[in-house]
């Protein structure tokens, strides 16, 4: 039998999870290292709530990186339903470039946690593959891209953007490499000639 207020529970529970990774996210981003006991007081809840949410710094820092990833992933799904695929392209590739450099702690985090910096073993990797596949895929049917250009070589293309000095003006510095990346994935594209 279920208690009268298991309602306001749920959306209670469901309220301190999103506070949780909210601060934590902002916090581990910060420092790799960022205590957990002063993730909960930042988000406000007991200890007790924060280890039934996350047992450990691994839940937590992966469950992040999740939901980093699922937002990313979603977005281009939306920039491919709202803008041509050249567009969404480039307007997906702001967002990665933002989502590498603004979660250098995070990825510090993540490193730790999986033990390795090789990309491919880290969580939700697959995903951002098949979300460039689908974008890169756009493009070619679209003529707006060189039709031999692969997920691979895409990768490859913006690893650049791991690269970039964080505490400088990382914005200019990743729009120049963006359109420099957009100007080669556009030479040579049937639309062009």
């Amino acid at each position: 039998m279920k208690s009268g207020n298991d309602g306001p529970q749920r959306s209670d529970a469901q309220r301190n999870r999103e506070r949780i990774l909210e601060v934590a996210l902002a916090e581990l981003s910060r420092d790799a290292d960022a205590p957990l006991s002063s993730i909960a007081k930042k988000a406000r809840v007991g200890q007790g709530t924060f280890y039934r949410n996350f047992p450990n710094r691994e839940a937590l820092v992966l469950e992040i990186y999740r939901q980093e990833v699922q937002l990313l992933t979603d977005a281009a799904t939306e920039l491919l339903q709202t803008r041509v695929p050249d567009r969404a392209l480039r307007e997906w590739m702001e967002r990665l470039a933002r989502f590498a450099v603004t979660k250098v702690g995070l990825s510090d985090a993540m490193r730790r946690i999986i033990g390795t910096t090789d990309a491919p073993a880290q969580p939700g990797y697959a995903r951002v593959v098949e979300t460039i596949e689908a974008l890169l895929a756009a493009n070619h049917e679209a003529g707006t891209i060189r039709p031999e250009v692969t997920a691979d070589d895409f990768i490859l293309a913006i690893a650049g953007l791991w690269q970039i000095d964080t505490r400088g003006d990382w914005q200019a510095k990743t729009t120049r490499l963006l359109d420099l990346v957009m100007d080669g994935l556009r030479a040579g594209a049937p639309r062009q000639r």
